[in-house]
């Protein structure tokens, strides 16, 4: 790599790397564009290594932190700035300059960690994956104080960014309307896997058993995403429905896991209920094409109606139809693929689920579909244009930009 190539600081704060699938995309992207390309995330996921290099990029590990209530963030952000400001500090001494620092939501505090080394000339950019105010809403049902404060983070981090990422269209709006950005410097760049990392292989034979219909669950497993109202579907199934030809497979961890294993044997779904864990490469490829149908059990609300979610691209990748709630954004991405279910209760998911395994011919129909819309638009080349364009942008002289501020005033 020439001294001269541009170096790249991505942070992320929630996730390790390369678990995040996106983060990890975009590091590659970059990397094969040239730039020298550094990260600085949480250990867990069995990467916990404090310092590697993989493929050229070069990562460094801090301890994850985790909030379960809003006191908590009280020590999850501060620690977690600490460290991440303290490695950037060490990713300076080790590999030079950094010339534009990249920053993943949530949460939106860690243009603070870029203050320093933006101060001194580095360029900012926000790539913006969640909506923390209604982030802090769907996990504890106020507002108040905290939300104040998140609301008040999300406009600073906004004003010192040379350019923003939104994972949708939706986001885009957002960072114009609520973040006062020129519209020239926001790119859509969306989480679409990789084509080839995401294909129908043999199924698992272990999970394949005649006469039993597989559903799944796909994702991370928090109090935002809704995993308990899909363990109370399979127990209607079950109970109310008297179906014991239905199972289900959960695959992902989170912090909700271990209390929605709880809830699992609680209700004496441990024989019709597999957790996994987290899975990856031929092992997740073989779990999914062991399904017969996904779901998408998470809750509408202000945050989740807003949200591009990873299992609905994953989903249609892999020809699979899903059930899921009347989420906004996701049901416009879904198309025909998934079966849209107006009211949010564990009774309608169950009897969409039941209607849905009935319907083999439909399933079949609406797998096609979503294999078809994902081969014409889900590619990542066209994502990974517009992602290098933001850096492009970041990256101009200063000169041939004008601050966001001044232009969303004049």
């Amino acid at each position: 790599m020439s001294k001269s190539a541009p170096h790249a600081l991505i942070l992320v704060e929630n996730l390790p790397v390369p678990f995040d699938r996106r983060v990890w995309q975009e590091a590659q992207t970059l990397r094969d564009a040239g730039y020298k390309v550094s990260v600085i995330c949480p250990k867990g996921k069995g990467h916990d290594a404090g310092h590697e290099v993989i493929d050229g990029i070069a990562i460094w590990r801090h301890p994850l932190f985790q909030a379960k209530s809003a006191r908590g963030y009280l020590l999850e952000y501060p620690m977690a700035l600490i460290c991440q400001f303290w490695l950037s500090l060490r990713v300076r001494l080790a590999r030079g300059r950094i010339d534009v620092i990249q920053a993943c939501s949530p949460p939106d505090l860690l243009f603070l960690v870029a203050l320093p080394h933006w101060l001194s000339g580095t360029r900012f950019i926000f790539d913006h994956h969640d909506l923390s105010p209604e982030l802090f809403i769907s996990k504890f049902g106020k507002t108040g104080f905290f939300y104040k404060m998140l609301c008040f983070f999300e406009r600073r981090t906004f004003a010192m960014a040379s350019a923003a990422i939104a994972t949708n269209e939706t986001f885009r709006d957002i960072a114009i309307a609520r973040g006062g950005m020129d519209p020239n410097r926001v790119f859509v760049v969306k989480s679409y896997p990789r084509a080839e990392r995401f294909k129908r292989t043999d199924p698992d034979p272990a999970l394949v058993i005649a006469g039993q219909h597989l559903v799944g669950y796909i994702g991370i497993m928090g109090a935002q995403d809704g995993v308990d109202t899909l363990v109370d579907a399979i127990h209607e199934i079950r109970q109310t429905h008297g179906r014991e030809d239905i199972a289900c497979l959960i695959i992902g961890d989170g912090p909700e896991l271990p209390a929605l294993q709880a809830q699992t044997t609680r209700l004496g779904l441990d024989d019709s209920v597999t957790f996994t864990g987290f899975l990856s490469g031929p092992a997740l490829m073989a779990h999914l094409s062991a399904l017969d149908l996904g779901v998408i059990p998470d809750p509408p609300n202000e945050f989740n109606n807003k949200l591009s979610m990873n299992k609905v691209f994953e989903y249609m990748m892999m020809g699979l139809p899903f059930v899921q709630f009347n989420l906004t954004q996701a049901r416009a991405e879904a198309g025909g693929a998934a079966v849209i279910i107006k009211e949010h209760s564990a009774a309608t998911l169950a009897q969409a689920i039941i209607d849905l395994a009935g319907d083999p011919e439909r399933r079949a129909a609406m797998g096609r579909l979503g294999q078809e819309t994902a081969a014409r638009e889900f590619q990542w080349s066209r994502e990974a244009a517009r992602y290098l364009e933001a850096y492009a942008c970041a990256l101009a002289p200063r000169k041939d930009r004008m601050p966001a501020a001044s232009k969303t005033r004049s």
